[in-house]
């Protein structure tokens, strides 16, 4: 075992500034700023050390509107997400010990925008749409065979969202999300240009009950679309359909009961998939196959609760 011990200090200042320029028109800028301190203390002297890193980030929000309860609205800003802490201090591979490795940024940039439209023009109902788009200095992808996650190429995201959220009765809510999402890598690379493990279609349908005379509960139905598992494409992971459900009382007395069915219709489908070679016990050699997490078997749970 390669004990590693990590360190990492941050420190962030963010400031906003809201502008209404007509009653129909109004922004929001803001800036935040970011300052990351690593230190690393591995087992293996010469990948241990210190790394800093900071970033400023720009965003911007614009919103026209209302007219006829609809407004139209504007996003843009820079975002980052940071490597892990091991790689900013790297200097040789940590399995051998020997073999150069290079390190990795600390901070890296994505930049990001969206512009859509909501509105409230149909009675008890509130809808939304958007296009949005996101690019990536760097984007991470999990390493299975390694269990961790790498800094990869550079990256652009793409996209359509829907939404929908339905209140017919005090007591009863109703809500739907639709998302369609384009990813791909910006940098040649004879690999391919696929994203691994990057979902192409999410869908969520839910209903909420929270009835006066003591009721409550509701269901939730979650799809995740099929997706890339290596970056030519050529092996791609299965959808994945998962039905939660609850249903509830409030007794007069403090003390309400639920039950939960998680995985309500025992889906055979799988929480996430991965391509990567591993060799079992019997094997000559390494294979190269699909290994996947099963979404848990159908579950029920009661709950008993008492206030006072």
């Amino acid at each position: 075992i390669k004990r590693v011990d990590t360190l990492r200090r941050i420190t962030s200042l963010f400031v906003e500034q809201e502008i209404r320029f007509t009653p129909s028109l109004r922004a929001t800028a803001g800036l935040r700023y970011d300052y990351f301190d690593f230190d690393v203390d591995s087992i293996i002297a010469a990948n241990s050390g210190t790394a800093h890193d900071d970033i400023v980030s720009p965003k911007l929000s614009i919103v026209a509107g209302p007219w006829a309860r609809t407004e139209l609205f504007l996003n843009a800003g820079r975002g980052f997400h940071s490597n892990d802490a091991r790689g900013t201090t790297l200097s040789v591979d940590p399995t051998d010990g020997v073999t150069p490795a290079a390190q990795v940024s600390p901070l890296v940039a994505t930049h990001g925008g969206e512009i859509g439209v909501r509105t409230a023009i149909v009675p008890y109902t509130q809808l939304a749409a958007s296009l949005w788009t996101l690019a990536l200095d760097s984007e991470l992808v999990f390493v299975g065979d390694a269990g961790i996650t790498e800094s990869n190429r550079a990256s652009r995201r793409h996209g359509v969202e829907l939404a929908a959220f339905v209140k017919p009765l005090e007591w009863l809510t109703i809500d739907a999300d639709f998302a369609v999402s384009h990813a791909r890598f910006t940098q040649p690379d004879p690999a391919g240009h696929r994203i691994p493990n990057a979902v192409e279609r999410v869908v969520s349908v839910g209903v909420a009950v929270d009835h006066p005379r003591g009721w409550s509960g509701g269901a939730r139905l979650r799809h995740l679309g099929a997706a890339p598992l290596i970056e030519d494409g050529s092996v791609r992971s299965r959808p994945t359909t998962v039905v939660n459900a609850e249903v509830g009382f409030r007794f007069a007395n403090g003390i309400s009961a639920a039950l939960a069915g998680l995985n309500l219709f025992d889906s055979r489908h799988n929480d996430i998939t991965y391509f990567y070679e591993s060799q079992l016990a019997g094997e000559a050699e390494p294979v190269s196959d699909i290994h996947f997490h099963p979404v848990e078997p159908r579950q029920l749970r009661a709950t008993l609760t008492m206030d006072w």
